[in-house]
């Protein structure tokens, strides 16, 4: 298997982590994937931390997750904003729940911490965030990425690379 044909669902809102959600998006659309932005409203334009602008291909309400093969969540500030809506928390829930990727960057790992679905699960992230994901029942470990079951997960843009290839290789035969 690989992730030609598939489609994942990444969020976007202001001030997401520019790298961390373009080069996923344009390393899984090489590979042969569908890439979906989901933001507030569809077609809106958010601008990132370093002012690079993403337009909303859909509206975060209302996703049907059955349509999504696997949820790619990146970091900045976006994700302390998204956590609070309770869709973000239903849609994370719902790919959690069903065994479907949930891969999380940076400060991308609080929008599973709040969706409470991290315990027991061995992650890594920002260092900023590590007191919060040891808090949510998480095993933190300080790795470039780190992949447990359905979960992977890594710490900052540098690690994008091993990020990426970790999400190639759920889906590797």
């Amino acid at each position: 298997m690989s992730v030609k044909g598939k489609r994942f669902l990444a969020f976007v809102g202001t001030d997401y982590e520019d790298l961390e959600l373009w080069y996923p998006k344009l390393r899984l659309i090489e590979a042969g994937a569908e890439f979906v932005t989901a933001g507030s409203s569809a077609s809106e334009k958010y601008l990132g931390k370093n002012g690079y602008p993403c337009i909303s291909d859909i509206a975060i309400e209302g996703i049907d997750t059955a349509d999504y093969d696997g949820l790619i969540v990146a970091g900045g500030w976006m994700p302390d904003k998204l956590r609070r809506e309770p869709e973000v928390m239903r849609i994370t829930r719902e790919f959690a729940e069903s065994g479907r990727l949930v891969a999380a960057i940076c400060h991308g790992g609080w929008i599973p911490i709040s969706a409470g679905v991290y315990s027991g699960v061995r992650v890594t992230g920002s260092p900023g965030i590590k007191d919060d994901l040891i808090n949510a029942g998480a095993d933190f470990e300080d790795a470039s990425v780190v992949a447990d079951r359905h979960f992977v997960s890594s710490r900052r843009p540098d690690d994008l690379p091993d990020f990426c290839r970790a999400i190639l290789e759920f889906y590797a035969d």
